[in-house]
């Protein structure tokens, strides 16, 4: 999806992949090669090819490549699809992907590796941390905040001004009325908890 979106910007010219499943070296994924795992950077610098994007769905792991990339001196890219509506006044991190149909209103700001999926929506003044994902069809009221690594599940909805805390999860559909809480899962309408994560849980990914 994320190659897709760079195709339909026109703006960079993607070369390959990189994956850590080296049983896809060499293949090819959508007419691009897969050059093999992370050890070949290296020779990308090399070669002057300066520009990346992490177009990994998991939060954690994202923003864990992403921070590996920036340290060998990559320039992380933002993949912005040209149906995408992206406010003047918006601002956006690095290594942010913003699908089809998705709408970043006024005064939003997104952090790095977030990801705000087909038409999701982010309304006016909310603030989304780092690595976060909206899913397809979620919406995000105005002034709403969204922690760190947190996943609005498919088609949720949060109200205006609300909190959602650190590596939270909204679940799909649900609804959320009031603050959730850093690492709980919430679901339903209005959501509500139904499991928060255990101290080893909670340990961000390195």
């Amino acid at each position: 999806m994320v190659l897709d979106i760079l195709r339909a910007a026109g703006n960079l010219e993607p070369v390959g992949f990189i994956d850590a499943d080296t049983t896809l070296t060499g293949t090819c994924i959508a007419g691009l090669p897969v050059f093999g795992p992370v050890n070949v950077l290296a020779k990308f610098r090399q070669q002057k090819w300066g520009h990346a994007i992490v177009a990994i769905g998991d939060n954690r792991t994202r923003l864990q490549y992403a921070t590996m990339l920036g340290e060998q001196g990559f320039e992380l890219v933002n993949a912005i699809h040209p149906r995408a509506t992206i406010a003047d006044t918006a601002v956006l991190g690095r290594n942010v992907v913003v699908a089809a149909q998705a709408a970043v209103c006024t005064e939003a700001r997104l952090g790095d590796c977030v990801i705000i999926n087909t038409a999701a929506v982010v309304d006016h003044e909310c603030e989304v941390a780092d690595a976060v994902h909206v899913c397809p069809g979620a919406h995000l009221a105005g002034r709403v905040r969204v922690g760190t690594g947190a996943f609005i599940g498919l088609g949720a909805n949060v109200i205006q001004c609300t909190v959602v805390g650190d590596y939270a999860v909204v679940g799909a559909g649900a609804a959320v009325i009031r603050d959730v809480p850093a690492y709980a899962k919430v679901v339903g309408i209005p959501a509500r908890i139904v499991k928060t994560a255990s101290p080893a849980e909670r340990k961000p990914a390195r």
